[in-house]
């Protein structure tokens, strides 16, 4: 194929062009490289060899490719996405309705947060751990999503690792790819129920080891580390210099207590731990895309910084709906409870009809039952066949790793009637 040389003068970062001459912070190089016809130029393969190698690898399979036999089907009651079914209640939007009128549609000037909302989650904060967590401590995102991406770039280089716990919500071995560094998973052990194995975690860690990263509650198994696990996370975190990452956006669906045993209960404020958190599940924001990422206030500058860098902060009238929900929605966050514990029992009540299903004990928190089918080492076969002869979705095992690839997620924060006809679907389609 015939090409056309090029030369380009490029400024190049600091330490990136060798030897080169420095001027004004940057290097200067000449560089020279084949363009290829301009026929070619539209070729997307042409475009995609260009992209950076995190993102030429990234795992594109989703939940969301489920959905489209879902729509030919038509009739078919989607419980395969991690998100309830109630609107997010008046009285916050309300609030947030209320600061669009006030004009509150400027940059917010704090980078790490609205002050009100600030104050709002270090005082929610202090209350449910019971002990002082200070404003510097907290970080408004755009998003649980975000609060993790901020967490894993603070840390992550290129050539280290994050053990994380398994199985997995996708996104987190996906983000940590996406940022240079490695993903190794370390899977929760299953004997009727999850359990974790601290000394294989901790045996899984070496030298290039920046953080061990969990859900707690899981997504999808349920699983809830205890008060003693944390601290056992913690205690080596203290003797290695190893990060703890606890994503702690199911703590409020939680149906032992107020609160799921959080690492924010036992930390000081030096320590290496970072937690995670979203509007998202407790009270019915899922689109509102507003999260908070806890962490020692040693860091809150350089948070600060690049969450300029990021994405600039939150929108103002967004950050008015989240204070209104921290500061109203203790009512809201007790029904959402229960609407997902009703939504357990009728499940685990009607999947034990089931022939050859097997059920892990109850969860003791999260929004999901997860369970599997005798002999059936890959769940997506029996997701297809659910979803074309009971017209019900649920997510294959899988997309959460290698761990649970026999197991299928259902979510269960739905209406109680949705749930049940769900049920009543698939008992008959696989009795």
């Amino acid at each position: 194929m015939d090409k056309h040389s090029i030369s380009v003068v490029a400024a190049v970062p600091d330490g990136l062009a060798g030897s080169l001459p420095r001027r004004s912070g940057c290097e200067v190089q000449s560089l020279s490289f084949m363009l290829p016809q301009s026929s070619s130029l539209a070729s997307a393969r042409y475009a995609f060899d260009g992209v950076r190698a995190q993102i030429r690898d990234l795992h594109t399979e989703n939940i969301a490719n489920l959905a489209v036999r879902a729509r030919e089907l038509g009739d078919v009651i989607a419980l395969w996405y991690g998100e309830g079914d109630m609107a997010t209640p008046v009285f916050i939007r309300d609030a947030a309705k209320a600061a669009f009128d006030e004009g509150l549609t400027f940059y917010v000037p704090n980078m790490r947060g609205h002050a009100p909302l600030n104050e709002a989650l270090s005082e929610y904060q202090t209350r449910i751990h019971g002990r002082p967590i200070p404003i510097s401590r907290t970080t408004v995102t755009p998003g649980g999503m975000q609060a993790l991406f901020l967490a894993l770039d603070l840390l992550v280089d290129t050539g280290t690792n994050v053990v994380y716990v398994a199985p997995q919500w996708p996104n987190i071995h996906n983000a940590i790819h996406l940022i240079g560094g490695e993903p190794r998973p370390f899977s929760l052990d299953f004997k009727g129920d999850w359990q974790l194995d601290l000394e294989r975690l901790f045996a899984t860690c070496d030298a290039r080891t920046r953080a061990i990263f969990l859900s707690t509650p899981s997504n999808p198994t349920g699983w809830t580390a205890s008060r003693e696990e944390m601290q056992a996370l913690l205690d080596f975190s203290r003797r290695t210099g190893i990060w703890i990452i606890s994503d702690e956006v199911y703590g409020r669906l939680y149906f032992d207590g107020d609160v799921a045993p959080s690492i924010l209960q036992i930390a000081e404020d030096g320590d290496r731990v970072l937690s995670v958190n979203s509007f998202s599940k407790a009270w019915a924001m899922t689109g509102w895309r507003v999260g908070w990422l806890t962490h020692a206030s040693g860091v809150a500058d350089q948070l600060g910084a690049m969450t300029q860098y990021v994405n600039s902060g939150t929108a103002a009238p967004i950050q008015a709906g989240a204070v209104a929900a921290i500061r109203q929605g203790e009512p809201l966050v007790e029904e959402i409870r229960q609407r997902i514990k009703t939504g357990l029992d009728l499940a685990y009540g009607r999947l034990a009809e089931i022939p050859g299903i097997v059920l892990p004990k109850k969860p003791r928190g999260g929004m999901y039952a997860f369970f599997a089918m005798e002999g059936e080492s890959d769940a997506r076969r029996v997701c297809a066949k659910i979803l074309e002869t009971a017209h019900v979705g649920l997510a294959p095992g899988h997309l959460f790793g290698n761990s649970s690839t026999a197991f299928l997620r259902m979510c269960v924060c739905r209406d109680r009637d949705q749930i049940a006809t769900a049920l009543e679907r698939m008992v008959a389609a696989m009795n």
